[in-house]
């Protein structure tokens, strides 16, 4: 297997394995975790302490690998566009099966703004506060789809993708680092080499969408990895949970995942169990620090047992969406330029 492919593989299997992991401890307080799961070193069941995840079997993924898989999806069908009408569908009808399942269901930011589109606004108005990480925790397809040079072109798709649900500055500018640095992965970048282009992408996206006031997403998530890189490994987790935030925000969310990266960044597995260790959402914290370590170490850097177990449980299969999503990147990088 190439070493991109393998790449590509790994940012799908981290995405799914990180999600998974943090799916018993989701929204959990990180006390609290530590009198569930004293020892949490594998894939757990949703425990009936956690009303989001109760009675869900180990391995099992979230709302942010099932709406990563309508992107990457739709970007397949596109060849490297997304048409927004059926993204906005495909969101609404994943939404009305999980709620009758009574599983998962949308994010802050995504419920609002489908809710508005469905009353007739404009869809540039709907995701006018989306601010929270629901745009970063689904944008991985994107970043295996699209090459980091030009790093604008990237950041246009990455804008198209966050234009219904999270249409703000501090939206686009999460899910541009994120994307930015799973697209360097892919391309052969190691993590400390991604987190320059992550830095840029967020800066270049804050600038768009409409203004949402907040901190600057590339200068917090830099802050991040500089803090918890002067500590021991318990203090670094202290600080990501105390300073740094594993809450929804979009400015908690990115710099805390790109922390625990910054920690293990050859080590894919670790990070994403600590991340699930941390509590609060982390199981979207889960799935973008393993998503991005994935295209920087590749997939042979997962236990082949937890791969299996994610592609069995979930009825995933990765090589289906990752050969599609090479093949779009490839049509995107040999384009003639525009400019």
């Amino acid at each position: 297997m190439d070493a991109m492919r393998q790449r590509a593989l790994g940012a799908l299997a981290g995405l799914a394995i990180g999600d998974a992991l943090g799916m018993p401890t989701q929204l959990l307080p990180r006390q609290k975790i530590l009198q569930l799961f004293p020892t949490l070193d594998n894939f757990a069941d949703g425990p009936p302490e956690n009303e989001i995840s109760a009675g869900q079997l180990a391995g099992s993924v979230t709302d942010d690998t099932q709406q990563a898989l309508i992107i990457a999806r739709l970007l397949i069908a596109g060849n490297g566009h997304i048409d927004t009408s059926q993204f906005i569908a495909q969101l609404l009808a994943w939404s009305r099966e999980a709620e009758a399942n009574g599983s998962e269901q949308l994010g802050p930011s995504s419920r609002r703004a489908l809710e508005a589109i469905q009353q007739g606004l404009p869809i540039e108005q709907a995701g006018r506060r989306g601010d929270t990480n629901g745009a970063a925790m689904r944008i991985a397809p994107v970043g295996i789809a699209v090459p980091p040079a030009p790093l604008e072109a990237l950041i246009d798709l990455v804008e198209d993708v966050c234009r219904p649900t999270h249409f703000t500055g501090l939206g686009i500018a999460g899910a541009a680092a994120v994307a930015a640095a799973i697209s360097a992965g892919v391309s052969g970048a190691t993590f400390s080499e991604a987190l320059p282009i992550a830095r840029q992408a967020a800066r270049l996206g804050q600038q768009r969408g409409n203004y949402s006031p907040g901190a600057s997403i590339g200068e917090r998530l830099v802050w991040a990895v500089d803090l918890v890189s002067q500590l021991d490994e318990s203090s670094a987790l202290d600080a990501i949970y105390d300073l740094i935030g594993t809450g929804v925000a979009m400015q908690e969310a990115v710099p805390a995942a790109f922390a625990l990266a910054s920690l293990w960044p050859d080590d894919p597995w670790q990070a994403c169990l600590a991340a699930a260790h941390l509590g609060g959402d982390s199981d979207t914290i889960g799935a973008i620090t393993g998503a991005i370590l994935g295209a920087c170490c590749g997939i042979e850097a997962f236990p082949p047992q937890a791969i299996s177990t994610i592609e069995r449980v979930n009825k995933l299969d990765l090589h289906a969406l990752s050969t599609p999503l090479l093949a779009v990147r490839a049509t995107i990088s040999t384009a003639p330029s525009t400019s």
